[in-house]
């Protein structure tokens, strides 16, 4: 019989809820506070960005939620996503260890940002919305949010980080063929973005910058509300339908993880394989390892502060608590653009902070050597994100040659790189550096935190 190497459910398997891991932690996080009083921030001081069901699902202590049959009805053009045992990875390897990839690469536009876009779309015109404005980095978020806006008959205005809008012109071009308006960030269209390009003319920007950009356009605005692609709990809830799906196929396989690991920029990614899993060690039915992985050249995780901070560069935002660089930090423009963020999520950096997940920090040559490695043999090229868990997969991987462990890693591929393959020309032509955060810079970004 042959050896069976992907594990694929079925439609009647798509999860009908989302998971809050909330209720199930030993203690719960701290709360957004309103940067002028400090007092934690009530459902009045989000209307104006988001829906009154976004903003229940942000603060709801349920531990599931429904998902609506309409958002079940679009997600159903992709998922269940496929499991597959990377068997090929593993014989390249000469690892006695058993890889597996959940694989968001077949989503609509290539990644898993859909999974919360699509809800969040839904919701917003629910309520009679007329038009969402958003950042994004490497362009999958963005694309994600201008595809929803495109099933829901909404405008979606988009800030991409100017690094990203440079390197990635195709993302650009996707989302205008969904039918959103793209502009690069910062940009001439906002007070915060024209701030930035005044003290900073030739700024590559940032999440952080673009974050601003887009609220400051939502709050002017009572027909427009702004969405995020990672970093709120809300945002997080969504993402649970990878963990919960790859529950189900490791029933399949008939077998349970050692070590979980995923890509953290803003931790939508991560938290979305995570979460499911998190509850099922916390429950004593199993004990995987949880593990991070974030760029050094933005190390939130590793060698941020857990404090209170604004999640955007101009402080339009909420005082969120969470592992960060600086609100004013300004990353380097590596080629992982989603994971150019200052800040983690709040929820993934209280659950670091009790100590029920652990985090490292790869360069990104490391990086694009394991996405070539995984090509070569898996014949996906991952997006550069992924690289990073992928990274790690491989290091244990190698471990496991050394010692013999039958180790079973599972990791997140969250998208793949077609419309990213310069970033891979840099890596083949040996024009690729890494790019470390300097205790130096660190030190002058964290003087900046209110």
């Amino acid at each position: 019989m042959a050896e069976q190497t992907k594990y694929v459910l079925d439609e009647a398997d798509l999860p009908a809820q989302w998971y809050n891991v909330i209720p199930d932690l030993p203690e719960p996080p701290p709360p957004p506070l309103h940067p002028g009083t400090r007092e934690p921030v009530g459902p009045d001081d989000l209307a104006p960005l988001f829906p009154q069901a976004l903003i229940a699902q942000e603060v709801t202590t349920d531990r599931y939620v429904d998902i609506p049959d309409e958002v079940r009805e679009v997600y159903r053009l992709w998922r269940p996503s496929p499991l597959f045992r990377a068997r090929r990875l593993e014989k390249a390897l000469g690892t006695p260890a058993r890889i597996y990839y959940k694989y968001e690469g077949v989503s609509p536009v290539g990644s898993h940002k859909p999974n919360t876009a699509v809800p969040q779309a839904f919701y917003n015109a629910a309520e009679g919305v007329r038009r969402l404005t958003t950042e994004t980095g490497a362009g999958q978020w963005g694309s994600a949010l201008a595809f929803a806006c495109a099933q829901y008959g909404l405008e979606c205005e988009v800030w991409q980080v100017r690094a990203s809008y440079d390197q990635k012109p195709y993302r650009k071009l996707m989302m205008e063929t969904f039918g959103a308006t793209v502009h690069p960030s910062p940009s001439e269209l906002t007070e915060s973005g024209r701030a930035i390009l005044k003290q900073h003319p030739d700024s590559t920007g940032s999440l952080g910058i673009a974050i601003s950009e887009a609220v400051e356009q939502a709050a002017q605005d009572p027909d427009t509300r702004y969405a995020l692609g990672s970093v709120l709990n809300h945002v997080l809830l969504h993402q649970t339908v990878i963990g919960e799906e790859a529950l189900k196929q490791f029933e399949l396989a008939g077998d349970t993880p050692d070590l979980l690991v995923g890509c953290t920029g803003g931790g939508s990614n991560f938290g979305g394989l995570a979460f499911p899993f998190l509850r099922e060690k916390l429950a004593g039915r199993m004990d995987p390892v949880i593990r991070a992985v974030e760029p050094a050249a933005c190390p939130s995780l590793t060698r941020g502060k857990y404090a209170y901070d604004f999640g955007d560069t101009a402080g339009l935002t909420p005082l969120l608590k969470m592992h960060t660089l600086g609100h004013e930090f300004i990353p380097d423009p590596i080629h992982a653009g989603g994971l150019r963020y200052h800040g983690m999520s709040p929820l993934i950096s209280h659950i670091h902070e009790l100590g029920l997940i652990e985090a490292i920090a790869i360069g990104q040559q490391e990086c694009f050597a394991a996405g070539v490695r995984f090509a070569r043999s898996e014949g996906i090229i991952p997006a550069p994100e992924p690289t990073h868990a992928l990274a790690a997969c491989i290091r244990e991987a190698l471990r496991c040659k050394e010692t013999g462990e039958e180790k079973v890693i599972l990791t997140a591929l969250c998208g793949h790189a077609h419309l990213d393959l310069p970033a891979y020309g840099a890596y083949l032509a040996g024009d690729m550096v890494d790019d470390e955060l300097s205790d130096a810079t660190l030190e002058e970004s964290l003087a900046a935190l209110p």
